[in-house]
Order: structure tokens, then C-alpha cells, then sequence
């Protein structure tokens, strides 16, 4: 049925594209992957059903959740609304989709595709709620299990504080940076860093919002030139003309928006000034901040739209430092043409996404997993695009008797050994190294778990290197948190369940607590101590193939 849906969808590319262009603003070269990623999305949906069958047969009962609200953007109408719906349709749920205001008309568009392929008539439901408390009785309707949103890391604290214990999975905000050292090629990485900030004009959680240079870069007059000569090349205008490479913001800008097209803060000047474009669309042209001062404003908040702070860093550890300070963690890149600088660039950069040698948007279903570290992502932190994706949603429980401690440390140890341990790339390009490895937690909670609970988190956290901690109540539970210096590596696992007070706090400090049943299988149970990491790195030199 998905397959079939991927078909349709294939030959509506071209009414689908002038859908977007007319809603949201999508110039064809930004609409058109788009597409194609939707078009992924239900064919890697399709796919990951079938791996759902290999975990039933290890002994595993799937319960998937009953009703999914699909919470979707306006500057992805089209694919991550898909995605969401698919992988829930693939789960066995029934999904509701809730547009974003903007992009109603390219949701119907999408559940209308979905229906004329075969999807049985009701499954999926479009409810076009208003943001106000039409929206918030969806939300937080006692019969929903989950909500997939993708948004603003304030419209997630929002909904959480709305409904505590609400099952919430949510990609947020960005503050994304491309680092440029002075062993970059530079024509290159001005390339990439013009295509990162102003594709569908800025409006992408994953555009490059800053670039953060090495002072020899930095300091050469050239390197300006060079950059305000591309970013004037950039065509501002109607999305709808094919030159077109900068279209209209969604509405007039916002606050955080408006200050940063319009003004600068102490040591700043304006490389290339953004201006409002004539017409009845809120276009502007793409603008350039100089220097931008670590911990300023605009160095730490996000804004989506045409505007790009260039930092200058005093060497790669320093522009590290820079790249990790923002509470966000989705996307970052270095340019670098030195190994020793890319190794050290990807053993200390904090993002779900890192990119070398390439532009830093745009990823690929299977090919480059997508999701954040941090702020940028709320729940498990499954990416979409991933292998685990849809473990979200639904969940796992033994379906016969416990397994023995020498069978949990069994399929522990060759589930690591086999895959979690590894980077893997499944799609195995010659030009490209897109890999998908795993991250350990620094430390996992355990709070509330029976003795079989506490058997399987020791073996976990054995076989990944976690630190487990075994809390006795909720107390000891919030004293761990409280004392963490760094807790966006840490999480709680709590299957029995815990009270709002500790919910409320838990996103306050920003730790997951996951409430899912802990298993005996590896390939279910490990992904709940791991952080996801998609790796794509360019491996060639103008079609040259590189050594690996």
C-alpha cells in the first residue's frame, strides 16, 4: 500500500510542486526534493514493517500506538508530514494530521494522495485546528498516544505544559554552524555555507546560521570579497521563476527575525546588507552579519530567515567550543581538507547531524538519518529516515517468559558488536561516507523498575559503557538531575511510570524521561541508551575519488 502511495506521489511531482510554490513559497529547486523525500519516506516505512517481523520472531509483542497526531510545519508542508504518517500507518496506528495554518492546502493535497492510493478511507484524518484552544483540545486529548511534532522548541515546551505526561516525539529549533579552517578548500566552503543559509530562504531548522571561520580566513580580506560576491549572486523573488533562489519568508518576520535583518549588535557590521524586496510577498534579500561575538544574541538564538553571522575563531578547538555554546544540537559542518582536523571536529562536535566538506541541509532518507541533540530534539531521539524510527511509534514487552540473565547478555553483546557499535552505511556511495553510529549516554536513571528491570539495565549499561543509576524514588531521581552538570546526555528510564512534578522538571533541565518497558532483545532495548549521530562526509575533490 505505501509503495503504491510513493507512486502516486511520483506522478503528481509536478501539481504538488505548484501546490507548494503557491502556499508556502517553495522555489522548484527547494519543492522538487521535497518531494522525493516523501516519496523515501513511504518506501523506507514500507521497509522498516518488514524488520518489525524479525523482532516479533526474537520473542517481542509490538503494541502500536492507538491514535498519532502528526504536528507538521509549514517550511516542509509536504515530506515531514508524510513521514510521519506513513511511519505511523506502518505501525498499525491511526494517525490525525494537524497541519501547520500556513500549509493547509498542501495537507490535503498529501491525505488526498494517501486515500486515492488505497489507504483505507478514515484511517488518516486531517484535522485543520486553529492554534488557539481548538488546537489544544487535539493535543492534549486524553485519547491521543503520541504527538510527532516538528516546530519551535517553544511550541514543544508549550504543548508539554499544556499536558505533562503527554507521549510527546518532537524535532525543534536549530542554531546551526558550518566551521571553516584554514586547510578548507575556500571556494568550496563558500559554496556550501550560501547553499546552507539562504536555501528556501533561510527558513529550514537545519540552514547554517552561522559560520564560524579560522582567524587566517577570517583575517584575509579575500575570503569577504569572495562571500558578499556570492551571496549578491543570489535571485530574490518569486518562488514561482525557475531563477529564483531566495523566495518569500512564510509571513511577515518575527521579532527574533526582524531584529536580526535589521539590527546590529556591538563589533557587527553589515557585509551585505539585507533589504526588503517590493511586492506583495514578505521577500528580503539575503543578508550578512560580521562579526559576531561569542554569547551575543545572535550567536545563540535562532531566527530563521535570510540572515548569516560570520564568527572568527582562533583555532579549531576554539570554533568548536563556539559551534557547541547554543542550548541547540541539530546540524553543523566543518570544511577542512586535513584528516587529523575532520577526526577531531567529529569526536567534540554536539549534532545529531555533521557534515564535512558538503553543505549542511538537505538529508536523505536512509542515507543521512535526520534529528537532533539537545534542544533540538524531545523523546527518544529516533531519527526519521533511521532504522529506529519507528520503534517510536509504539512500544515493545516480552511476549513469553523472561529471558535468563545469559540470554539478555547474549542478544546484548551481539546486537553491539553487529550494529550499534558500528558506523554503518547502508547505502555504501564511492563519493560519499554517510554513516550512522552511536553515541553512549553519559548516565541512565533508573527509577520505579522490578528486579527483571534492574537485571536488563545492568546488562545495558555493561555492554553500551553507560553509567546506571538505580533511584529509589522520585527524590533520588530528581537529585541526579539536579546535580548533573551536562544532562543532555543523561536520561531516565522510569516503565512504572511517574508523577508531572517530575515530568515538568525533567523538561525544565532537559532530560528525557523515557516510561517505555525495558526488554531482553538488544535490537529493541540498546537504542534507549544510545544518541543517534548521522555523519556525511564528501570523498571526493571535484569528482577525483579520495583515499578512505
Amino acid at each position: 500500500m505505501l509503495n503504491r502511495v510513493a507512486d502516486l506521489m511520483e506522478n503528481e511531482r509536478g501539481p504538488t510542486l505548484a501546490v507548494m510554490a503557491a502556499t508556502a513559497g517553495k522555489t522548484v529547486s527547494e519543492g522538487d526534493p521535497e518531494v522525493s523525500e516523501a516519496i523515501d519516506f513511504a518506501r523506507y516505512a514500507a521497509h522498516l514493517s518488514r524488520q518489525h517481523e524479525v523482532l516479533t520472531a526474537d520473542g517481542l509483542r509490538w503494541t502500536p500506538h492507538s491514535v498519532v497526531v502528526v504536528a507538521g510545519p509549514w517550511n516542509f508542508p509536504y515530506a515531514i508530514p508524510a513521514s510521519g504518517l506513513m511511519h505511523a500507518i506502518a505501525a498499525g496506528s491511526s494517525p490525525i494530521l494537524k497541519p501547520a495554518p500556513e500549509t493547509r492546502v498542501i495537507a490535503e493535497v498529501l491525505v488526498d494522495q494517501l486515500t486515492r492510493a488505497g489507504v483505507p478511507d478514515g484511517l488518516v484524518q486531517l484535522a485543520c485546528a486553529p492554534d488557539d484552544e481548538v488546537g489544544q483540545h487535539l493535543i492534549t486529548h486524553p485519547n491521543v498516544d503520541l504527538v510527532m511534532l516538528t516546530g519551535s522548541f517553544d511550541t514543544a515546551s508549550m504543548f508539554l505544559g499544556w499536558r505533562p505526561d503527554l507521549r510527546l516525539h518532537a524535532e525543534t529549533s536549530g542554531k546551526n554552524a558550518l566551521v571553516i579552517t584554514a586547510a578548507a578548500d575556500i571556494d568550496q566552503a563558500i559554496k556550501d555555507l550560501v547553499r546552507s543559509a539562504f536555501g528556501h530562504a533561510g527558513q529550514k531548522c537545519s540552514a547554517a546560521s552561522l559560520a564560524i571561520v579560522e582567524a587566517w580566513v577570517y583575517d584575509d580580506p579575500a575570503f569577504a570579497t569572495r562571500l558578499a560576491d556570492a551571496v549578491r549572486s543570489l535571485q530574490a523573488g518569486d518562488p514561482r521563476d525557475p531563477a529564483t533562489r531566495v523566495g518569500p519568508l512564510i509571513g511577515p518576520p518575527g521579532p527574533a527575525l526582524e531584529r536580526a535583518l535589521t539590527t546590529l549588535e556591538a563589533g557587527e557590521h553589515w557585509l551585505v546588507m539585507p533589504t526588503r524586496i517590493p511586492g506583495d510577498l514578505p521577500t528580503w534579500s539575503p543578508g550578512v552579519r560580521m562579526g559576531v561575538r561569542p554569547g551575543s544574541w545572535f550567536h545563540l538564538t535562532e531566527c530563521f530567515g535570510p540572515v548569516l553571522g560570520i564568527m572568527r575563531a582562533d583555532s579549531l578547538d576554539h570554533a568548536i567550543q563556539l559551534q557547541n555554546a547554543p542550548a541547540y544540537g541539530l546540524t553543523g559542518g566543518l570544511h577542512s581538507l586535513d584528516p587529523v582536523e575532520i577526526d577531531r571536529w567529529l569526536e567534540g562536535v554536539e549534532v545529531g547531524n555533521a557534515y564535512v566538506n558538503r553543505h549542511i541541509t538537505g538529508a536523505i532518507v536512509q542515507r543521512q538519518p535526520f534529528g537532533g541533540w539537545k534542544a533540538s530534539s524531545i523523546g527518544p531521539g529516533h531519527k526519521p529516515g533511521g532504522p529506529n524510527h519507528l520503534h517510536d511509534y509504539g512500544q515493545w514487552t516480552e511476549s513469553d517468559a523472561a529471558r535468563s540473565s545469559t540470554q539478555i547478555e547474549s542478544s546484548f553483546e551481539a546486537a553491539w558488536t553487529s550494529n550499534f557499535s558500528l558506523a554503518n552505511d547502508p547505502t555504501a556511495l564511492a563519493s560519499e561516507i554517510n554513516a550512522l553510529r552511536y553515541r553512549p549516554l553519559t548516565t541512565v536513571v533508573l527509577l520505579g523498575g522490578s528486579d527483571a528491570d534492574i537485571e536488563i539495565a545492568r546488562a545495558a549499561g555493561r555492554v553500551t559503557g553507560v553509567e546506571l543509576v538505580i533511584a529509589n524514588d522520585e527524590a533520588g531521581a530528581l537529585a541526579v538531575l539536579e546535580s548533573a552538570t551536562v544532562r543532555h546526555f543523561l536520561r531516565v528510564r522510569a516503565p512504572a511510570g511517574v508523577s508531572t512534578t517530575l515530568l515538568r522538571r525533567a523538561h525544565e533541565l532537559g532530560v528525557v524521561v523515557d516510561q517505555s518497558p525495558l526488554t531482553g532483545s538488544g535490537a529493541a532495548e540498546l537504542p534507549h541508551w544510545l544518541l543517534e549521530q548521522s555523519i556525511s562526509r564528501t570523498m571526493h575533490r571535484y569528482g577525483r575519488l579520495l583515499a578512505r
